[in-house]
């Protein structure tokens, strides 16, 4: 426990150091005023510790309580309300919709019990506040910068705290740091995408090879921005939560990899354009290939690692 809470410690200490950094660096490069920088800095250091909290099983317990719904909403009210301390104008409309949403997550499982049409229809809302742009009619273009991505890792730690405290799903392995099976099952899976869904892509022009491969650095980021959280978010949500659900409904579990292979192909449908039918068979192989790593090691973290390696080279070879 101690461990735990000491490790929780150091790594929102250096979270906080880094982002303010890189806030810093970030708003000198893109001619950002300091003064409207900052509130946008605290906002996403505000946001980090929910972020965070939820990836250290002794810390995240002690917000099971009670005042859990009013925490969760809070988490996604207070980051906005920093951004309007001289980033963007303070609409009531987006206060509203934010506590509203946070509100819903929140008192789900609160006052409804887990069923499978309740299970379905609490991921059917997450899935509408994504591919409906939920959070880009709150937080306004700033200097250019999309500053709905506060919406959406609020909504991620949200809906993982939600369902890990309060209904609570099994164990899915939410993690920050894959060990060296979920690394190893990943980079496996990932080699077989490459065989499979690599020339599928090209065949079908969902994607083209770019004319010169993206700068290194680049690269990089993309693979941990995406180990950290887009690839963290979708494998929790389709190979954590909907797939060992459909094993549940099923029970059978390549029936339900099956299943969420294909609606996590059809969830592509939204990519760069509705309806985009080409990535369908595309991301329906990946889908199957993490579905299958997350069954091998028994954590979404080996599926994360998949997902994670595939973004990063699409970002740097393909367009």
């Amino acid at each position: 426990m101690a461990k735990s809470f000491g490790g929780f410690r150091a790594a929102l200490l250096a979270g906080w150091m880094a982002l303010g950094v890189a806030g810093l660096v970030f708003a000198r490069a893109k001619g950002i005023p300091l003064a409207a920088a900052l509130p946008v800095i605290a906002a996403f250091l505000a946001e980090y510790p929910f972020y965070l909290v939820a990836g250290f099983p002794a810390v995240r317990q002690r917000l099971r309580s009670p005042a859990l719904p009013a925490i969760l909403t809070g988490s996604l009210v207070l980051p906005y309300l920093l951004c309007c301390l001289g980033a963007i104008p303070f609409e009531s409309l987006a206060l509203v919709r934010l506590a509203s949403l946070g509100l819903a997550i929140g008192l789900w499982y609160v006052i409804l019990p887990a069923a499978m049409l309740l299970d379905a229809a609490f991921l059917a809302l997450i899935g509408w506040v994504t591919l409906g742009h939920y959070f880009g009619g709150i937080y306004p273009r700033f200097f250019g910068q999309h500053l709905e991505v506060l919406g959406a890792i609020g909504l991620l730690h949200v809906v993982v705290l939600a369902l890990i405290l309060q209904r609570p799903i099994a164990e899915t392995g939410w993690g920050f740091w894959p060990n060296r099976r979920e690394w190893i099952i990943g980079a496996r899976h990932y080699l077989l995408f490459l065989l499979v869904g690599g020339p599928l892509a090209l065949a079908l022009k969902a994607t083209r090879l770019t004319a010169s491969p993206a700068p290194g650095w680049i690269v990089i980021g993309t693979f941990f921005g995406s180990l950290w959280v887009s690839s963290l978010a979708e494998e929790f949500l389709f190979r954590g939560v909907l797939q060992q659900w459909m094993e549940d409904w099923t029970g059978n579990a390549r029936a339900a990899l099956l299943l969420t292979s294909i609606l996590f192909g059809l969830a592509h449908l939204w990519f760069r354009g509705f309806p985009n039918w080409r990535w369908v068979p595309v991301a329906a192989v990946l889908g199957w290939l993490c579905g299958r790593a997350r069954n091998q090691a028994g954590s979404i973290r080996s599926s994360v690692v998949t997902h994670a390696l595939v973004v990063a080279t699409w970002r740097a070879f393909f367009v």
